[in-house]
């Protein structure tokens, strides 16, 4: 189960092209993306996190209007992505009644306005922020600063050694079982704590079912009485209206006796000039389709004439209906969840013993289920729990920890839990001759990021989400390792397009791209701009230098040269 992958040609850009515009301080940019790991660096405090910022707003990040920059009445970000296999994104965009990639790009935009409201468009068609986000999930994953204290969660901890495991189909087939269980169990409880009706309150709720029942609870049906009730309600408006519009097209005076007088006079011209044929036979046309809305109009008006018992039982039907709104809930979904509960709580009076009996047998079944789909969870989980410390041992020790030690424990539950039947704990020993203890115990904040950097870098093969972007993963980092962690972006980068914003040049010196974020105080306002520098050898020199302490030190430029060479 190693997810190691040899080393072949990079993939193609996922993400091609950014443009930003009045974003925070930056007023707009255009990037074009390379394939493989892009660093992007800066001064402290540059706007390094406006970058980011824009892929999490077309990822369907939510946002205020805060972030437009000060002057402007809106920010815009706009990407294309290229995706050589689109079956996948285009089975979610048919889901989400969206148009499908065109050659496999997708387009994506969001608009933030200061007054108006806000816009989203997926392939140039306009969609929901929700949908932005299912969007989102499918090409581009965030890590954060945050990530390595996530990993003393014990659900972070289940989550990783899953995804490492591929258990997401166990995991599934489990937790529909332990649903049904615990479902059974509840109606269970609920059935002995409820309290006995008496016979007058079996009586009331039947005769509220009876009523609940004799509505037709389906929403076209509700529709249909609703616009039946208002046609009804406002008969005499509506034949009043039609009779205008039918006198005004065909009566005396109307549109088609005027037109009749228009039409021979046409007629004359078009004798006399040839030219004039074609405009007759268009006004004729005209008068052709006055006469005709004029007899539509007219059944129309025909139409508004109801009996008086079809206007008494609408009115019955349509009480019913409101009085049902009030009393359960505003809406249709409501007044049927409303006679599913009555119906449930007067079948369960009728035999609660029976009931029991047939919860019990269900409980048991449910439970054997449980625990069979638990154990091969379980077992799963300690066979990936023993490759991955191995892997993770190894990854480990690169990034300085030479002795250190490594270990997943899984140790089973007395109950089983939504996720299993078993708990997962990962256990660290920085030290030689220490024992393992939980990550809780021992780790400090640069222990953890480089564990979780490590375990980032093992899982990677397995996220099938093209795009990662880090953010300061290497903060408490030390320098001394920057080179490992940078290979090992890089190292992602060979199956994934990878952004990693860093303060380490030992990191941006192995990004196959570089982008540089920097700030201009300069002028009346403060500008941010961002621009790829990969192409100039001299540039990315001296912005290295600048990381390793002085630009202009002879000592730091050569340390850069010897970054970038090797």
């Amino acid at each position: 189960m190693n997810p190691a992958r040899g080393v072949g040609s990079l993939i193609e850009p996922m993400l091609q092209t950014l443009t930003i515009r009045n974003l925070a301080l930056l007023e707009e940019v255009s990037l074009e993306f390379e394939e493989g790991f892009t660093a992007v660096t800066g001064e402290t405090g540059a706007g390094k996190s406006i970058l980011l910022g824009a892929l999490s707003l077309l990822a369907g990040d939510r946002v205020d209007k805060s972030i437009i920059r000060q002057g402007a009445d809106r920010c815009e970000v706009e990407a294309s992505l290229w995706f050589e296999a689109p079956a996948r994104i285009d089975s979610i965009l048919e889901q989400l009644d969206l148009p499908e990639c065109e050659e496999g790009v997708l387009l994506l935009k969001r608009s933030v306005a200061r007054t108006r409201a806000p816009k989203i468009s997926v392939n140039g068609s306009m969609t929901t922020l929700g949908a932005l986000q299912q969007v989102g999930e499918i090409w581009v994953d965030f890590h954060g600063p945050s990530e390595p204290r996530r990993l003393l969660k014990g659900a972070c901890q289940m989550e990783l050694l899953d995804l490492f495991g591929q258990s997401s189909e166990l995991l599934t087939a489990y937790t529909d079982r332990y649903a049904v269980w615990r479902n059974a169990i509840n109606e269970r409880e609920r059935l002995t704590t409820q309290d006995r009706l008496s016979a007058d309150q079996i009586d009331f709720l039947g005769n509220q079912l009876t009523r609940l029942d004799a509505l037709e609870l389906d929403p076209m049906a509700i529709e249909e009485l609703e616009r039946d009730f208002n046609r009804v309600s406002r008969a005499q408006e509506l034949a009043t209206l039609a009779t205008e519009l039918e006198s005004g097209l065909s009566g005396e005076g109307g549109v088609g006796p005027q037109l009749a007088l228009l039409l021979r006079s046409a007629r004359e011209l078009g004798d006399l000039d040839t030219e004039g044929e074609a405009l007759t036979e268009r006004l004729e046309a005209v008068g052709i389709e006055v006469a005709d809305l004029a007899g539509e109009y007219a059944a129309l008006g025909g139409g508004f004439h109801f009996e008086p018992d079809e206007v008494e039982s609408l009115h019955q039907r349509m009480n019913a209906w409101l009085e049902s709104k009030r009393k359960y809930g505003g809406d249709l979904e409501a007044v049927a969840k409303a006679r599913e509960d009555l119906r449930k709580q007067l079948d369960g009076q009728g035999d609660i013993e029976g009931a029991l009996a047939k919860l019990d047998h269900q409980i048991t079944v449910a439970e054997k289920a449980v625990h069979e789909h638990g154990a091969k969870l379980r077992k799963r989980r300690k066979k990936a729990a023993k490759e991955l410390t191995k892997i993770a041992c190894d990854s480990i020790a690169q990034l300085g920890f030479k002795r250190a030690e490594f270990a997943i424990e899984i140790n089973p539950l007395d109950t089983p839990g939504p996720l299993g039947d078993c708990a997962v704990e990962f256990l660290f020993s920085p030290n030689v001759g220490e024992a393992v203890m939980p990550l809780s115990r021992i780790a400090s904040s640069g222990e953890l990021a480089r564990v979780m950097l490590a375990l980032k870098t093992v899982l990677a093969e397995l996220d099938a989400v093209p795009v990662l972007v880090f953010d300061e993963v290497d903060a408490n980092v030390g320098g001394e390792i920057g080179r490992i962690v940078g290979e090992q972006m890089a190292a992602i980068g060979e199956s994934h397009q990878v952004l990693c914003v860093t303060h380490l040049p030992q990191v941006a010196a192995t990004g196959r791209a570089h982008l540089l974020v920097e700030k201009d105080q300069t002028k009346d306002r403060a500008e941010v701009t961002i621009r790829p520098i990969h192409g100039n050898r001299e540039e990315r020199i001296d912005e290295l230098a600048r990381m390793l302490g002085d630009r202009q030190a002879a000592s730091a430029r050569a340390h850069a040269e010897e970054l970038l060479a090797s």
